[in-house]
């Protein structure tokens, strides 16, 4: 099979042996494959990948159709439409996945917005709900939220009925993530003069944590998940215990089987539903052929889009 590689930091494609697929594992035949922040850092040998996935090919989502299915598999079947998180592999033309990771993909998603669900829709559905506890009537603060997560973000906030305030640095940006249900849309400069939040989505890093603290609401949660502008800050713990307030962080992509199938549940219950029903949409910035994807992760690394970096595979 052909797949994006990761050599001397950079991403070629390169041919590999087929996976087969082992005890409980499903077989597939990748359609499409989002790029994802983690992506950009194991290409820099800063986030290898975990045990049991490909050292060097990356791709922490896909979507795509059954080919086979290993031993003691019972849910799925050759043909069947599948998306998964992945601890790598993804961005390839077959991948194996544990049976209990597989999602169906939703009636009437094309494979171009199914492939930019999982991570994206796991990791917000995960980090807002939960850790964070959002709950209907509550403020939700989503910094970076033209990316991936934080567009998913926005929405799920916004469908759960909270009243939800996104910062995006990109002007030219704003109001389209206003159109996925943020009632405000700031500068990320002052948006601690907006709150008090009940729960901050912290998908920018360190910068942001002490106007985080100082704009949550008593009893607030901040829960950390991105670190890219920086992962070391200075904090008032007085003041985060003056609001009796919460600051959790976690990784998708490290946790054990267990964990990620506990996820995929919670996403076909509260999350996929609404996806096949058109309450909620996955925004594609742009979709690139896996032969261009030094191209796609080049224009993943520029910024300043809104959504999805998608790898097709032609299939």
């Amino acid at each position: 099979m052909r797949a994006a590689t990761i050599r001397d930091g950079e991403v070629v494609v390169a041919e590999h042996p087929d996976p087969q697929p082992g005890h409980g594992e499903v077989l597939v035949a990748v359609r499409a494959a989002g790029l994802n922040g983690a992506d950009m850092l194991q290409r820099r040998g800063l986030y290898p990948a975990p045990p049991g996935a490909p050292a060097d090919i990356p791709g922490l989502e896909l979507a795509g159709e059954v080919a086979a299915v290993g031993d003691a598999v019972t849910r799925w079947a050759p043909g069947d439409r599948v998306m998964a998180i992945t601890g790598g592999g993804g961005q390839a033309e077959l991948a194996r996945v544990h049976e209990r990771q597989l999602m169906p993909v939703p009636e009437g998603l094309d494979w171009d917005a199914a492939g930019g669900v999982p991570e994206v829709f796991t990791t917000a559905y995960d980090a807002v709900f939960t850790q964070g506890g959002l709950a209907a009537g509550e403020r939700l603060l989503v910094h970076g939220a033209a990316g991936g997560v934080g567009t998913a973000a926005v929405q799920l906030g916004a469908a759960a009925g909270a009243c939800v305030t996104a910062t995006v640095r990109n002007p030219d940006l704003r109001d389209a993530v206003g159109a996925l249900g943020a009632a405000a849309v700031l500068d990320p400069e002052g948006f601690a003069d907006h709150g008090p939040f009940d729960v901050v989505l912290e998908l920018v890093g360190a910068p942001n944590l002490p106007d985080d603290v100082k704009a949550l609401e008593t009893g607030g949660r901040i829960v950390v998940i991105g670190i890219g502008a920086g992962a070391k800050a200075e904090l008032n713990l007085g003041a985060l215990m003056g609001r009796r307030g919460r600051i959790s962080a976690s990784t998708l992509r490290a946790r054990p089987l267990e964990e990620k199938a506990a996820t995929a549940r919670l996403m076909e219950r509260h999350v996929l539903p609404l996806l096949e029903r058109g309450a909620l949409r996955v925004p594609v910035a742009e979709t690139f052929a896996l032969d261009d994807v030094a191209a796609a992760y080049e224009r993943f690394a520029a910024g300043g889009k809104l959504g999805k970096i998608v790898l097709t595979m032609g299939r």
